[in-house]
């Protein structure tokens, strides 16, 4: 079983609750416009790392990770690049790619909109785990956490970065 981390468009800002929230996951993966190669070193520091580049960062990150990542885990077939839409609304070119490769889950970021969609066609999952930097126009910075066993991806959650204090008691 593999435990994974995922997040996207951090737009170069790091955040400690990463650390905090993927220290016990076995990769992280990130869904594009990660902004700085700090942020990549950081994040390789925590787990190994599995990347895209996003259309904001430059050619270091571009030369470091691919547009589009094939891969496998368990036995789970991934495809993960920054811009590639949704179920029912797929980049141009990459409806073909998924179904070349039978992947069973495709992970993009680029929206800045968390999205956990189930592909009945090409029976695969998508994710987008919104955004967990500061930039854009999202209200809320969330990451996602889930496993791989086999080839079933299972304990999916969503982590929420709120920067309100958390206030706890009896209301």
């Amino acid at each position: 079983m593999k435990r994974i981390g995922l997040l996207s468009d951090t737009h170069a800002y790091w955040d400690d609750r990463y650390k905090k929230y993927f220290q016990d996951c076995d990769e992280i993966w990130h869904a594009g416009d990660m902004g700085s190669e700090l942020v990549a070193d950081r994040l390789s520091k925590i787990a190994p790392l599995r990347a895209v580049y996003g259309n904001i960062d430059g050619q270091a990150l571009r030369n470091r990770f691919p547009k589009v990542a094939l891969f496998t885990v368990e036995q789970v077939k991934v495809c993960m690049t920054h811009i590639g839409g949704y179920p029912g609304r797929y980049e141009p070119g990459l409806r073909e790619i998924l179904i070349a490769q039978g992947t069973r889950l495709f992970v993009s970021g680029h929206s800045h909109i968390l999205k956990v969609l189930f592909d009945k066609r090409l029976n695969c999952l998508h994710i987008n785990p919104g955004a967990a930097g500061k930039y854009g126009f999202h209200k809320v910075r969330t990451l996602v956490r889930f496993s791989i066993e086999g080839e079933v991806i299972k304990d999916l959650e969503v982590i929420e970065l709120s920067d309100k204090p958390v206030t706890t008691g009896i209301f």
